[in-house]
């Protein structure tokens, strides 16, 4: 069993295992995953020492937060460190089959935005019970933000959060009841905006510091590491791009997007390391960032990805990336 580096989150006591392991796919509501497959996929992440699980109600509607909790539920608490996220309540799906926004639906449920103070409570209360777990350490404010809602809708989500959600993730941290909390997005603008009114421990960032892009590095991470909140990097293989995958932010890649990850490729190529180990390995380079989590849509595919991120990379590698102008000026890279 490996061990891996314990990196602090944020300026709290709490720890985690520099390599995690998302639970995205363990929902199946892109891909169907056997209640066995789950289990399996933990199993492999926690045989090779990985000890930060994430998920999320959103994922599966409720499939993944059930999953994670019978993986986990037997094994020493205090070795562990788990997230969910909250700001989606689920409501039982009337009528119809299937979710409303075309995800598969493994459990009969629809979602409903709540950021408020009274649905944050709401959300950690279900989420003990779909985990059937008695302790949740961060707690993320799940895809609040314009790239979800829009500029209207978000406005008016931001306002509940700041005027009583956010004293609920107060309240929950000082009576002990989470240890760290933060946003859980896949953009950097609403986590800018956060740090002028909030005093954040951590960020799930998804897909917005990777290999492929670095734009977090002229003006949220240095006010990360000004401000003492943590990175956790999500998404690090950009939705499967970096992976050799065709898929980008979701949805198919644009030729722009596909090109520069050519360049990346063929770069890689030339020192004969595989694209995907320089993707998983790159963000952790970074003093802000707390762990990558990889969700692997099998343990067969997390196997694969703990050879990637052991993978031995010569220094040249990422300078010639830099020549190239493939990789930020001040981008921290892997020694």
């Amino acid at each position: 069993m490996a061990t891996w580096e314990q990196r602090r989150v944020g300026r709290t006591a709490l720890h985690v295992t520099s390599l995690g392991l998302g639970t995205a796919t363990m929902g199946g509501s892109r891909i169907p995953m056997t209640s066995e497959a789950r289990l399996t996929l933990v199993d492999a992440a926690w045989n090779a020492g990985v000890r930060y699980v994430d998920t999320a109600p959103f994922y599966g509607v409720g499939a993944a937060e059930r999953a994670t909790g019978d993986a986990l539920r037997n094994r020493p608490r205090d070795e562990w460190v788990l997230s969910t996220k909250v700001g989606r309540l689920l409501r039982p799906r009337s009528g119809g089959v299937g979710a409303t926004d075309g995800r598969l639906a493994p459990l009969p449920f629809e979602v409903q935005y709540n950021y408020s103070y009274d649905g944050i409570m709401r959300s950690v209360e279900d989420s003990y019970q779909r985990l059937g777990l008695a302790k949740i350490d961060i707690l993320f404010v799940h895809d609040i933000g314009e790239y979800q809602h829009g500029k209207e809708a978000n406005a008016a989500h931001i306002k509940v959060l700041r005027e009583s959600g956010y004293r609920a993730l107060e309240e929950l941290k000082r009576t002990g009841v989470i240890s760290a909390f933060g946003l859980g997005v896949n953009e950097k603008a609403v986590l800018i905006d956060v740090l002028g009114w909030g005093e954040w421990d951590v960020f799930l960032l998804a897909g917005r510091y990777t290999l492929l892009e670095q734009a977090p590095l002229d003006d949220l991470l240095p006010m990360c590491v000004t401000r003492g909140t943590s990175i956790v990097v999500g998404g690090p293989l950009n939705s499967g791009i970096l992976a050799g995958r065709d898929t980008w932010n979701y949805a198919a890649a644009p030729p722009d997007i596909v090109a520069r990850v050519n360049a990346i490729r063929a770069v890689c190529d030339a020192h004969k390391v595989p694209l995907p180990a320089a993707a998983l390995q790159f963000p952790l380079a970074h003093p802000a960032v707390a762990a990558v989590i990889p969700g692997p849509r099998s343990a067969e595919e997390f196997e694969e990805n703990l050879k990637l991120i052991r993978q031995p990379i010569p220094s040249a590698l990422w300078a010639e990336l830099r020549d190239k102008q493939l990789l930020h000026p001040e981008a921290p890279t892997p020694s």
